[in-house]
């Protein structure tokens, strides 16, 4: 019955004069845009049996053939639309068809990191060919391409084609990443493995897992099982070093790295009760302890032991060779009330509270320089005067209303790598369309050098945990996540919300059929070209179409 009405509808959809609005077309747009593209009129027909192979001189890296077996799916998902088999046996097109993608690899990878080649080449409508041509230098710019070749597939005459197409392609900036806070309200596997996935999809290469936070700690260690067993909500809401291990393995696979912070000293409540009775600072009032902690007690050595054993088994289970530090939000009252802190300050002629900071900061850069990791610390390790090697990269994450470009200046003119990340934080959310907000950042505003705008890795977007879990972090992160993740990839030339607001509302409807619940960036429906809307209603509790 179903069919019967979308076959009456679409007849008069045909029949009828004028519409209220016009029929829904996609139109084989890319998201992020591309560096370059040039698309013809012309077109080819893709086979429902195409096949992906390799060129003989193409190494055997890994990943290929899970890549393979992923967009195989996703393109042949074009022709299971309702009613699309008959249509297709009655239809005819001078068109050629395509039953081939050929890849060429020139080196295998293996393992994302920052220095990966994500470059690619995607010919589709060689004058001497019918097949797909895709280029990369290595294994991730094979998923960049297949990814962008996949976006391109649009209906003509009822039958799935793509435009000829030349695109060379290449990531802007090298760190494109995303923050998930899984301490504030545990996140379940399979959603994290979601959110990965449309970050593949997207282009974004980098998952920054704020793990734990002074809410809970679900990191289950091995070598210091108490902190999670005392400091996770419960033992149902843990992260198995077998489960992140998996997580790891699943992101490699889509070109994502994982990057952990364990946030301190500040941040650290709930590892207290499986850390032992010095672990964080007794606070006092009027010269009384007041039964309150404060940041973890830096003046203790059995302090730096605990997080030496715990950072040792973190490098074992993460393999970036990129650790997060932390380091925000480091309240001095607690340290300033102890006793104890101001003697060791008096005995170690310190003179402010930032230099306490220093000593932690630097007992935990020394575990990471001994475990040979590179480290990230928020902005305010920098803004606080703790000295720092010219080897640590800045994550700056405050001045939402436009004081972080003066924080980019002064990070980067010490000769500091930066990471922005203060326009980004999705949780901040109000009435109405906020994506174009994120849209119009440009990382690189802020009054610097050539040499200093070198030094800028990329940036970060965030969605803090305060008011998401399972049941809605994903519709409330795409599609506005995809306005950050085209200013992090495309030209700085491309930075049009209005040319970029129809591709976005397309690229949002891809994803819906694909089965993410992206949310409608767009209040009205009646703007041509079909804004704020898409051809096929989402139904989420129908995963049939779930294609994670």
């Amino acid at each position: 019955m179903r069919f019967l009405s979308a076959f009456l509808f679409g007849n008069a959809l045909t029949n009828a004069a004028d519409r209220f609005l016009p029929p829904w077309k996609f139109v084989g747009t890319v998201w992020p845009q591309p560096q370059s593209m040039v698309v013809k009129e012309d077109y080819q027909i893709l086979d429902a049996n195409i096949q992906f192979i390799l060129t003989p001189d193409s190494p055997q890296c890994d990943i290929i053939p899970d890549v393979f077996q992923r967009y195989q799916a996703l393109i042949r998902s074009h022709f299971k639309s309702a009613g699309s088999s008959k249509k297709l046996k009655f239809s005819s097109s001078p068109a050629g068809v395509i039953d081939t993608i050929e890849v060429k690899i020139v080196n295998c990878e293996n393992h994302p990191s920052q220095t990966m080649n994500e470059s690619y080449t995607l010919q589709v409508g060689s004058p001497s060919s019918e097949k797909v041509e895709l280029t990369a230098m290595a294994e991730w710019g094979v998923i960049h391409g297949l990814e962008t070749l996949t976006q391109m597939i649009h209906d003509i005459d009822y039958r799935p084609s793509i435009n000829s197409t030349m695109i060379t392609d290449w990531p802007r900036f090298p760190f494109r990443g995303f923050l998930i806070d899984t301490s504030r309200h545990y996140l379940p596997v399979s959603v994290i493995k979601a959110q990965i996935t449309a970050m593949s999809w997207n282009k974004y290469n980098v998952l920054h897992w704020h793990i734990v936070d002074l809410e809970s700690f679900p990191y289950q260690s091995q070598v210091l099982p108490e902190l999670s067993f005392l400091g996770a909500y419960t033992p149902l809401h843990v992260y198995t070093i077998n489960e992140i291990k998996d997580i790891i393995e699943f992101a490699r696979l889509r070109g994502v790295r994982v990057v952990p912070e364990f946030d301190t000293p500040g941040h650290t409540d709930s590892w207290g009760p499986g850390a032992g009775p010095k672990f964080l600072t007794p606070c006092y009032t009027n010269g009384q302890p007041d039964g309150t902690r404060g940041p973890i007690n830096p003046i203790h050595q059995e302090n730096y032991d605990l997080m030496r054993k715990l950072f040792t088994e973190v490098n074992q289970v993460f393999s970036d060779s990129y650790l997060h530090l932390g380091g925000d939000e480091v309240p001095f009252g607690c340290w300033k009330s102890n006793p104890d802190i101001t003697d060791y300050m008096t005995k170690h002629n310190l003179t402010t509270y930032a230099q306490i900071e220093q000593v932690w900061v630097q007992g935990m850069v020394d575990i990471a320089h001994d475990l040979k990791k590179n480290y990230v610390v928020w902005e305010e390790v920098f803004v606080n005067g703790v000295k720092i090697s010219n080897e640590t990269v800045v994550e700056v994450w405050k001045g939402r209303s436009g004081t972080w470009k003066d924080t980019m200046n002064a990070v980067t003119k010490s000769g500091h790598k930066a990471i922005l990340a203060s326009p980004w934080y999705l949780n901040l959310i109000s009435y109405g369309v906020d994506w174009e907000g994120y849209y119009s950042i440009e990382p690189t505003d802020f009054n610097g050098t050539n040499a200093q705008y070198e030094l800028v890795m990329g940036g970060s977007a965030a969605m803090w945990g305060e008011y998401v879990d399972g049941t809605n972090i994903l519709p409330r992160i795409w599609p506005r996540a995809s306005a950050v993740a085209e200013r992090l990839w495309s030209d700085k030339s491309v930075n049009s919300a209005p040319a970029a607001r129809w591709r976005l509302n397309e690229w949002r409807c891809k994803m819906l059929a694909r089965g993410l619940p992206a949310e409608p960036e767009l209040h009205n429906p009646n703007i041509d070209p079909n804004y704020g809307y898409c051809p096929t209603p989402f139904d989420p509790f129908n995963n049939a179409h779930f294609l994670f």
